[in-house]
C-alpha cells in the first residue's frame, strides 16, 4: 500500500478491525500537537499494526510539506509515491523482530467490533529522525544534514542546499544514463581530499578533468574500439590538435598523407612549425615514400584519416603499423568515415582511433565531440595535457553521444547499403564522370578497403560532367538532402568543397588538392533508397 504524503485533504485508510491512519501535510500555521502525542514512527507503524490490527484506535500522520523533498534520493528512487507504507516497510525489513508493541499486541487481540476511538495525531517534525527511525537509511543522507541543519535559518540558505548537500545520490537504476551538470565536485573531509590526490579513492574533483556522464560515453566507445582507455573532448579537431601536440615532442617530425581534412592540414602547416615539428606529406597509397620518410627523419607520429576527406582513399593499417613501429613512429588512425562498426584500426596495429564523434557516432546533427582512443599511458599523456588546455565536453552533449551511439550500427548498416548502392548507380550514369567510393572495384585502394573495412561508409563523393555553375544547379535541385557541412547524420547532407570548404582559395589553388569545381560530397541518411534515387537521378535531369 503507497499512501501519498502530500495529500492536503482527509484520506482515511482500513488497516485492519477499526484501525485507520490518516496521512496530511501539516500547512504553516497549523495548531501542532501535545508533545505527548509526537511518538515515533517505528513504535507505532508496525507490520501487525498494517497486517491486522495494532494502531491504537485511529492514528492520523501529519508530515512537514517538505518531507518528501527530504527523503533520501535512495529511498525515493524505489517507488514513485513515497508515503508512510515505504518507510514502514523498511522498519519492517530492517527489524521485524521489534516490530509490535505491547499496546499493539494488545489491540491486535482485541474485538473487530470495537467502536473507533478519536484519532491520535502524530506529527513529524523532524524528517531526518523519521528516516533514520523508520530504517531508509543512505550512506548520502544524514551526516552532512545533521550538522548543517541548524545553519540553515533562511529561505536563501535552505534553497541552495536542501534536497543537494542534505541527501541526495545519482539515480544508478534509471535506464538512461543521468546527465551530471556539474562544475566541481565536493569531498566530505579534508582526508578524503588527501586520499583522492594520493590515489586511494577514485573520484571527480574538477569538471575539466572528468564527469560521470562522459565517463560512460568514454567506456561505450572504448568498448567499441576494443581500447583500453578513451577520452572525449569538445569536438574533432580538438582531440586531433590535443594529440598531435601531446605526443610529437618539439622539434619532432610527423607523417601525413595528401588527402585529408582541411582544417587538419591547416594545423600541421601552419601552427605546429611554430612548435619546431615538421611534416612529411606522402600520397596515402605510396609505401616507399614512407619507409624513405623514416629513414631520413626521427619520426615521432604517423598520422592519417582512412578513409580520408574528401576522396576516400584508404591506407593499409596493418602495413603502415609495421613500418612505423619498427622504427619507433606511433600510429594514429581518424576513423570518422569508417566508424568503429567499419573498420577496427587498433586490431589491425594502430596505437590510436580518432574520431569526429560529431559525425556517424552521435550520428544525429546536433552535437560537437571527439574522441580519441587507445592504450591507458598513451590516452593519459593526452589527458594530461586536455587538462591543460580545456576542450571538455559538455555534460548533456555526452549524453548525446550516448544515445546516439544506441543505434549506431541500425543507422551505419542503412547508410553503408544505400551509399554502396548509390554509388554504383552514379558510377554508370552519364551525366557523372567519376565516383569516389573505396566499395567500388574501380577506386585505387578497393583490395585495402575490403581486406580491412566490413563496410564502406555513407559518404560517397562524386564529380558531375560539368563547371561550378552545373554543379550548382544539381545541388540546389536536390530535395531531400541539406546543403551543409558535416555528415554521418539521419539526415543526408550534400556540399560541394570548392564552395563549402575552399571558396577562400582561388580555383588553381584549390585544384592543387585535387578540389575541382564539379566535385560533389553526398552523406547519406536514412531515409528510404528509394526516395535518395529518385531524388538524385531529378536532379541529375536538370543538368
Amino acid at each position: 500500500m503507497a499512501i501519498s504524503s502530500s495529500c492536503l485533504s482527509p484520506k482515511l485508510f482500513a488497516t485492519g478491525a477499526g484501525s485507520f491512519f490518516e496521512c496530511r501535510s501539516d500547512p504553516a500555521g497549523t495548531d501542532q500537537p501535545s508533545h505527548a502525542h509526537r511518538v515515533n514512527l517505528s513504535r507505532h507503524l508496525t507490520a501487525s499494526s498494517f497486517l491486522g490490527g495494532g494502531l491504537p484506535s485511529a492514528l492520523i500522520l501529519r508530515f512537514p510539506p517538505n518531507f518528501v523533498r527530504q527523503l533520501s534520493t535512495k529511498a525515493r528512487r524505489n517507488c514513485s509515491n513515497i508515503g508512510v507504507a515505504q518507510i514502514v516497510a523498511a522498519s519492517w525489513a530492517n527489524n521485524p523482530s521489534s516490530l509490535t508493541p505491547p499496546a499493539a499486541a494488545a489491540a491486535a487481540n482485541s474485538s473487530a467490533a470495537a467502536p473507533v476511538a478519536e484519532p491520535t495525531v502524530m506529527t513529524v517534525d523532524n524528517e531526518a529522525a523519521a528516516v533514520e527511525n523508520s530504517g531508509v537509511q543512505s550512506e548520502d543522507f544524514s551526516s552532512d544534514m545533521k550538522e548543517i541543519a541548524p545553519f540553515l535559518g533562511s529561505d536563501g540558505s535552505i534553497a541552495v542546499h536542501a534536497g543537494e548537500r542534505l541527501g541526495r545520490g545519482i539515480v544508478t537504476d534509471a535506464i538512461t544514463t543521468p546527465v551530471v551538470n556539474t562544475s566541481a565536485y565536493f569531498f566530505k573531509k579534508t582526508a578524503e581530499l588527501i586520499d583522492y590526490k594520493e590515489k586511494r579513492l577514485a573520484s571527480f574533483e574538477y569538471g575539466r578533468y572528468g564527469n560521470p556522464t562522459t565517463v560512460v560515453a568514454e567506456e561505450k566507445i572504448s568498448a567499441l574500439e576494443g581500447a583500453e582507455s578513451t577520452l572525449i573532448m569538445a569536438s574533432g579537431m580538438c582531440a586531433s590538435t590535443v594529440m598531435l601536440m601531446a605526443l610529437v615532442p618539439a622539434g619532432g617530425h610527423i607523417v601525413t598523407t595528401t588527402d585529408c581534412y582541411r582544417k587538419t592540414r591547416i594545423f600541421i602547416e601552419s601552427v605546429l612549425p611554430k612548435m619546431g615539428i615538421t611534416a612529411t606529406v606522402i600520397d596515402p597509397a605510396d609505401m616507399e615514400a614512407l619507409e624513405s620518410a623514416l629513414d631520413k627523419h626521427k619520426v615521432s607520429l604517423f598520422f592519417t584519416e582512412s578513409p580520408t576527406n574528401p576522396f576516400l582513399r584508404c591506407v593499409d593499417i596493418e602495413l603502415v603499423s609495421k613500418l612505423c613501429h619498427r622504427k619507433g613512429a606511433l600510429v594514429c588512425i581518424d576513423g570518422t568515415f569508417a566508424t568503429p562498426l567499419n573498420q577496427k584500426a587498433l586490431s589491425l596495429g594502430s596505437d590510436l582511433i580518432l574520431h569526429s564523434a560529431t559525425k556517424f557516432i552521435g550520428g544525429h546533427n546536433d552535437v560537437l565531440a571527439g574522441c580519441i582512443s587507445g592504450a591507458t599511458n598513451l590516452i593519459q599523456e593526452i589527458r594530461n595535457l586536455h587538462h591543460v588546455l580545456g576542450g571538455t565536453l559538455n555534460p548533456n552533449a555526452a549524453y548525446l553521444i550516448i544515445r546516439g551511439m544506441k543505434t549506431l550500427h541500425l543507422r551505419v548498416q542503412q547508410q553503408n547499403s544505400t551509399a554502396l548502392r548509390m554509388a554504383k548507380l552514379l558510377k554508370e550514369h552519364p551525366k557523372v564522370k567519376h565516383v569516389y567510393y573505396p566499395g567500388l572495384p574501380s577506386h585505387p585502394e578497393y583490395h585495402i578497403a575490403k581486406k580491412q573495412m566490413t563496410g564502406f561508409g555513407g559518404v560517397v563523393s562524386f564529380e558531375v560532367d560539368g563547371d561550378l555553375m552545373t554543379t550548382i544547379k544539381f545541388v540546389d535541385s536536390l530535395k531531400i538532402p541539406y546543403i551543409a557541412p558535416s555528415f554521418g547524420g539521419c539526415e543526408s547532407i550534400v556540399d560541394q568543397p570548392a564552395i563549402m570548404s575552399y571558396w577562400d582559395l582561388p580555383q588553381p589553388e584549390r585544384e592543387k588538392y585535387g578540389i575541382r569545381d564539379n566535385l560533389v560530397r553526398f552523406s547519406f541518411g536514412v531515409e528510404d533508397f528509394n526516395d535518395l534515387k529518385a531524388d538524385v537521378l531529378q536532379a541529375l535531369d536538370t543538368i
